[in-house]
């Protein structure tokens, strides 16, 4: 029997004889002494082989890094000058009695603790990357989120139950995962985006308080925070309103970072509407720990002689604003350049500038080449709006507002971050009052910017006929340090409001019917009035552990291309379960 985990032997267990399991992390050989730093989950631990052991010695002799081994000896404490304060278990070492190999290991496909390790060699290996001291922490940090999650909804009433992850494919926002039926030819499930429709469902069957930390499954581009195959800790409760259900998710999560990581974040956490954060940063999930803002600039353009400008501002749903760099003039052009390269991966077509040599002399005191082609007027609302100093940088954006924000807003992040305008620490913010729609440009349609099953605030589904552009819905996102770690609304619970919506998105009667028929039929037996929220539990645990990708907090992830390089998952598969599934696979044409 193990007496204790190898990380967790300390002065507690001098002059004691223990037990050890784990795995060789490293051993050295002193001048006739040999060392062995044993490992395991919570850590390491030194153990000491004599020569006047010959046995033990012996087998000592022959370990090597990764064999698994099981340790006996007395518990001592380390010599003066040898003591490692970074480890539990580094006031002490263990003079080992006797040792047995379990089982020896071939040599490892890298170092545990190599820095600049691939990700690709790492996936490959995942089983070994696993091993590393990082990614144990990684591991265990998410265990005790998922925990403290548990506790908290449990404690204010909420029950956990399954939802189907075989279900019908419904139009939620990103391409579903399929999953052909054997038994019902030439017919498919498909893999929950969300258990969106189920939540809902059991709040009409008189659950009350819900919750499942569940995976979700989308089949969409992959980015850092980003995988085909997700975990989500979803919640929906009945007869609470927007301001209920955000107070009541915002102390979980003030409870999970104090319990998981004996963080307090700051509360309560403030509150913006959808339209101040693009205005103010570009973004619906602002880096509130960078001070810049964006400025309006869209009405002081509007006959300026510089076309770039004056087209923004006058198109529909155009704009023009500005970001000033404190102190921006010092940038090279090397780094414009960047800067200008940066924001073309969010469709801007360049990034005009201004340098402020010197604000009081107006327009000989600014240094650009779209100077000549601005007014006077326009240049001293330009530095009035800005409150740009000597020595400071304006960029501008001007194009559709979309591209405008989304340019701005990272260029915003960017330069924070890089140029020392970010605080540290931690800010919270609940992003409310979203648009019920976005226009879909190129299918000249509605669609809805969270599901079609977010509800309009009062009064506004007035609008939902004629002016669907106008709607407001009764949505709200929680923000992090510039991560949306959580998302929902107050559903729909009444189906006339239900259809109103789907008729502004044009979802036809018969089409409404065949999708989302069986959610119709509930809402006509007295569905209470409902709403929920999804966090991400891999963005946050993501966030925690200061990792730079999702992948480093997920045991076994794909990589950005959707594949799993330690299972070689998605794979070919024989002709006869295709057949199976009177499925047949064209090759692909070459181009």
């Amino acid at each position: 029997m193990r007496t204790e985990y190898c990380g967790l032997i300390d002065t507690r267990f001098l002059g004691q004889t223990v037990t050890l399991f784990g795995w060789v992390h490293r051993r050295r050989d002193h001048g006739g002494v040999i060392f062995i730093d044993v490992r395991d989950r919570e850590g390491l631990v030194q153990v000491v082989i004599d020569p006047d052991t010959p046995q033990t010695f012996a087998t000592a002799d022959r370990v090597r890094g990764e064999y698994v081994v099981r340790v006996s000896g007395r518990v001592r404490e380390r010599p003066a000058g040898t003591v490692n304060p970074n480890l539990v278990s580094g006031a002490v070492e263990v003079l080992a009695k006797d040792i047995e190999i379990l089982n020896a290991s071939l040599t490892p496909p890298f170092q545990l603790d190599e820095e600049t390790l691939g990700e690709n060699v790492r996936l490959e290996h995942r089983v070994i990357d696993l091993r590393r001291p990082e990614m144990q922490r990684n591991l265990r940090l998410r265990y005790r989120v998922a925990m403290a999650v548990r506790r908290y909804l449990d404690a204010h009433g909420f029950i956990d139950v399954e939802t189907p992850m075989l279900t019908r494919s419904t139009p939620e926002g990103a391409r579903d995962f399929l999953v052909p039926s054997r038994m019902h030819a030439g017919q498919f499930y498909a893999l929950p985006q969300s258990p969106q429709l189920f939540k809902q469902l059991l709040m009409i069957a008189g659950f009350d308080r819900y919750y499942q930390i569940t995976k979700c499954f989308r089949d969409e581009d992959l980015r850092a925070d980003r995988q085909p195959e997700f975990t989500q800790i979803d919640v929906e409760v009945s007869f609470l309103g927007v301001g209920e259900i955000t107070a009541l998710m915002e102390q979980m999560i003030v409870s999970v970072f104090r319990e998981a990581m004996a963080i307090d974040l700051p509360t309560p956490f403030p509150r913006m509407p959808f339209a101040e954060a693009m205005s103010r940063y570009g973004s619906d999930k602002p880096d509130l720990r960078v001070s810049l803002e964006l400025t309006e600039l869209t009405d002081v353009m509007r006959d300026v002689e510089f076309k770039v400008f004056s087209s923004a501002a006058t198109m529909a749903g155009g704009r023009v604003a500005a970001l000033r760099v404190p102190g921006g003039g010092g940038l090279t052009r090397g780094e414009i350049d960047g800067y200008t390269q940066f924001v073309t991966i969010y469709g801007a077509k360049g990034l005009a500038y201004i340098k402020v040599n010197d604000a009081g002399k107006g327009r000989e005191g600014l240094q650009s080449p779209i100077v000549k082609n601005l007014s006077d007027a326009a240049l001293a609302h330009v530095l009035e709006r800005t409150g740009a100093r000597d020595g400071d940088l304006i960029f501008f954006g001007a194009d559709k507002a979309k591209v405008v924000n989304e340019s701005l807003g990272a260029l915003r992040a960017k330069i924070g971050h890089e140029k020392g305008f970010a605080s540290s620490g931690w800010k919270p913010l609940w992003v409310l009052d979203f648009p019920m729609f976005e226009w879909n440009d190129e299918e000249k349609r509605w669609d809805s910017l969270h599901h079609p099953f977010t509800s309009p605030m009062d009064g506004h589904e007035d609008f939902l006929d004629g002016n669907p552009g106008k709607a407001l819905s009764k949505a709200y996102d929680m923000v992090l340090n510039g991560w949306e770690i959580g998302g929902g609304s107050v559903r729909i619970h009444r189906q006339d409001v239900q259809s109103k919506v789907f008729s502004a998105l044009n979802i036809q009667e018969d089409e409404a019917r065949a999708k989302f028929g069986f959610l119709l039929d509930a809402l006509q037996y007295g569905a209470p009035p409902h709403g929920g929220i999804a966090f991400g539990l891999d963005r946050i645990v993501t966030l925690m552990s200061g990792a730079t990708s999702i992948r480093d907090v997920i045991a076994f992830p794909k990589t950005q291309r959707g594949q799993c390089l330690l299972t070689r998952a998605p794979s070919d598969v024989d002709e006869k379960q295709l057949r199976e599934l009177h499925i047949r696979v064209r090759t692909p044409e070459k181009p």
